[in-house]
């Protein structure tokens, strides 16, 4: 199995030798409002695709956790072609039609593509009023014969519903959306420190990769933060902080990940 972060949520995983596109996201740096009332004014997205997003089109499949704009982008909905497969909570299945596509598959709680299962599992994407006003996100778990099981845990802080998925289909790797995203008011949407330590503790055998950072003008942690507290946690061994554009090689035995 192979993982390459392109930016922020955006990344290829190549599983059972196909090429799934997760979040795209392909606006280029500055053209998007930035998100009002946080610390930084900057428009999003803050950096540059660190790859043609042509060169990204040609996936056998789109994977969607969410549509908020982050993650799935008018840049990436005039680029991708229309008949790819795209696979979603239900939720979203309506939205990503009414843009023209017709592979669009709703992922209720699981189902069968190309020998790889996908499984939906819950999140929540911040608490209270701001965890309501967010509405629904989804994570999703690829499981296939001879690769790593892989949970994309998506849009959500620790929680319970993060914890159900670790205990129930104990992943060898898990990809969570970092960046501590918050707004004015309330607390973070995404994780953050602790948030990534508690998924640690919960799945001492699986290796732990972070994304979601340095992309978007309201989240609030860096790679240089997430690294020094991991260094001092004794997680740095266990966690991976991809640059944009990195690519990582997993072996199936969980504790032999090869970066």
């Amino acid at each position: 199995m192979k993982l390459q972060l392109i930016r922020h949520a955006t990344m290829i995983i190549e599983v059972n030798s196909h090429r799934i596109l997760v979040d795209p996201m392909f606006s280029q740096a500055g053209t998007l409002e930035p998100i009002p009332g946080v610390t930084s004014l900057s428009a999003n997205p803050l950096v540059e695709l660190p790859v043609d997003p042509s060169s990204l089109i040609d996936a056998a499949a789109i994977l969607v956790t969410h549509t908020h704009v982050d993650h799935f982008d008018q840049a990436a909905i005039d680029l991708l072609p229309k008949s790819t497969p795209i696979f979603c909570q239900p939720e979203d299945r309506e939205k990503i039609m009414a843009y023209g596509f017709s592979g669009v598959k709703a992922v209720d709680t699981s189902l069968i593509w190309n020998g790889i299962e996908i499984i939906r599992t819950s999140g929540q994407h911040g608490t209270g009023k701001i965890g309501q006003k967010m509405g629904p996100v989804s994570g999703f778990v690829l499981k296939a014969v001879g690769e790593p099981t892989i949970y994309i845990a998506g849009d959500t802080i620790w929680c319970p519903e993060v914890q159900t998925a670790i205990d129930q289909y104990s992943p060898s790797i898990i990809v969570v959306f970092a960046g501590s995203a918050q707004f004015s008011a309330g607390g973070p949407i995404t994780m953050g420190l602790d948030d990534i330590k508690q998924v640690c503790l919960h799945a001492r055998d699986a290796r732990v990769v972070a994304i979601h950072l340095e992309a978007w003008n309201h989240c609030t942690l860096t790679r240089k933060d997430l690294f020094e507290y991991l260094k001092l946690n004794s997680l740095s061994k266990q966690v991976c902080l991809p640059c944009n554009g990195e690519e990582i090689t997993f072996t199936r035995s969980p504790g032999k990940s090869q970066p």
